[in-house]
């Protein structure tokens, strides 16, 4: 398969990693690495042992390079805390946030990116910007953006969007299936609903 076929179709992120395995890639990383990953090799592009295309960003600290994921400390987090350089979204930030905001809280795409953007400011106002956020939302101001990697969840809701109260979940997915097996874009378009025909 040339790397150019192999975009054409969608893989489960444990075939991508059992496929990565089978040929003596690394098999860390994301979905969208992964596939990255596999593509330059059916290319025939090299890929090396450590992969630096795929790595993570570092953070210079001083004269040492700290992973991103550890630049966080461990200190126990208050309304007056500062929001860290690198924010990432952890357990004891989630536990933080849900103490203050109540079991409801989740780590919305519009929040997360309030967070990133605005280091330096405290945790008291990234509160206020959480209920702000979700305000807008209820709304309907603020639509919650479905990441690259999570096709079937766009497809769901985009299927969801364009056949309002006539199908349930199982025919959602049917259509996914359908669509899935298809070379091309796995977004969803009407054409899709003739999987419910059979």
């Amino acid at each position: 398969m040339s790397a150019e076929e192999f975009r054409n179709y969608y893989f489960l992120k444990e075939e991508l990693v059992r496929f990565c395995r089978e040929k003596g890639l690394p098999t860390g990383g994301s979905k969208s690495e992964l596939t990255e990953r596999a593509a330059r090799f059916l290319s025939g592009s090299a890929v090396v042992e450590n992969d630096d295309d795929f790595a993570e960003p570092e953070v210079s600290l001083g004269r040492e390079k700290v992973r991103r994921r550890v630049a966080n400390s461990n200190e126990v987090l208050s309304e007056e805390s500062v929001i860290e350089e690198g924010f990432i979204c952890s357990e004891r930030h989630r536990a933080f946030f849900q103490e203050k905001i109540g079991a409801g809280f989740r780590f919305v795409v519009p929040f997360q990116r309030w967070l990133k953007a605005n280091a330096g400011r405290t945790y008291g106002e990234a509160i206020e910007a959480y209920r702000e956020i979700m305000r807008k939302k209820s709304r309907g101001d603020v639509t919650e953006e479905i990441g690259p990697q999570f096709e079937y969840n766009r497809y769901v809701r985009d299927f969801f969007a364009d056949n309002r109260g006539q199908y349930e979940l199982q025919e959602a997915v049917m259509c996914w299936k359908y669509k899935r097996d298809l070379p091309g874009h796995n977004r969803y378009e009407r054409a899709d609903l003739k999987a419910l025909e059979a």
